[in-house]
């Protein structure tokens, strides 16, 4: 088992240091690493989440008590993140809401489904489905209508809320995950040339965004974040499964479910996090940081829960 979290996460890692490497070494610049980012962030990614949703079974795994347990959840860690921020690290509002979304978005796609998958089989994964559903749509609609409305405070009710609207619908990562449902929603299939081509850009969105983010460390060093940077790992790799574990036995989940909850709720602070933080120009080297440390300190962490749950 530890060999295989170390099969699935190593990978990450090479592919992040790789781009460390090229850049602390010259051969890339930040511009090109920008460009890099811009394509995965902008292009790839979306293409990723709209293809995802469109052939997503909806049904499948959608047990109320699950989604309860893990976005209860995740939605706590959202407000310890901003509320533990301002009150120990004194960081202004926006600062506080971009940390608050590392403490809220797990990385349930690029580790959640391999390791439960080797953990407990292929069939063990209509949980995981069913929070990858709405992870980004529920995410990000917290982390924009929070961001928004510290942007605007003193402009209005109404003109806050046009604005989180307009933020929303704004959004590449939002629009593709919306564009995705309703395909799905529509019964229509995917045209087999455009379903080929969506595949191709998809294959270099992951690994392109953990090529720049490599980058993106070179700028963003956790020199004087550091205690900032171990409470969202804290609060992502430990605080987010216990709730999970608490409220999925209170409510009775079926084993497969609770098992997925768990381990969803305990994977490291998604490269969202840093697209978040990318998106609004705050707090940026907390959440660069964050990812890469967290990720890496998930190999123990990860391990004890599924100690647990075994």
């Amino acid at each position: 088992m530890f060999q295989s979290l170390i099969d699935v996460i190593l990978p990450v890692f090479l592919v992040v240091g790789a781009g460390y490497a090229a850049t602390a070494r010259g051969v890339l610049s930040q511009d090109h690493i920008e460009g890099v980012m811009k394509f995965a962030q902008g292009f790839a990614i979306p293409c990723l989440l709209f293809k995802a949703m469109a052939e997503l079974d909806l049904s499948a795994g959608f047990d109320p008590r699950l989604l309860a347990s893990f976005y209860t959840g995740a939605f706590t860690c959202f407000l310890i993140g901003v509320f533990g921020t301002r009150i120990l690290f004194k960081r202004d509002w926006e600062d506080c809401i971009a940390i608050g979304f590392c403490c809220l978005f797990s990385n349930s796609v690029l580790l959640g489904l391999p390791i439960t998958e080797r953990a407990f089989g292929p069939d063990n994964l209509t949980g995981n489905y069913a929070i990858i559903a709405f992870h980004s749509p529920f995410c990000y609609g917290v982390g924009i209508t929070a961001m928004e409305f510290v942007r605007n405070r003193g402009a209005g009710g109404i003109r806050t809320v046009v604005s989180v609207l307009n933020a929303m619908f704004r959004n590449v990562l939002i629009l593709g995950i919306t564009l995705g449902f309703a395909v799905n929603l529509s019964g229509l299939a995917i045209p087999l040339v455009v379903d080929e081509a969506l595949s191709l850009i998809i294959r270099a969105a992951l690994p392109g965004a953990l090529f720049a983010l490599g980058g993106v460390l070179v700028k963003y060093r956790p020199e004087g974040d550091m205690r900032a940077i171990l409470f969202v790992c804290f609060t992502s790799l430990m605080i987010h499964p216990a709730i999970v574990w608490t409220l999925g036995t209170a409510l009775a989940l079926p084993q497969d479910l609770f098992r997925s909850g768990v381990l969803n709720a305990a994977m490291a602070t998604g490269f969202n996090g840093y697209i978040f933080a990318n998106m609004y120009g705050r707090a940026k080297r907390v959440a660069a940081s964050s990812v890469l440390i967290a990720t890496g300190t998930s190999i123990l962490t990860v391990w004890f829960w599924l100690l647990l749950l075994s």
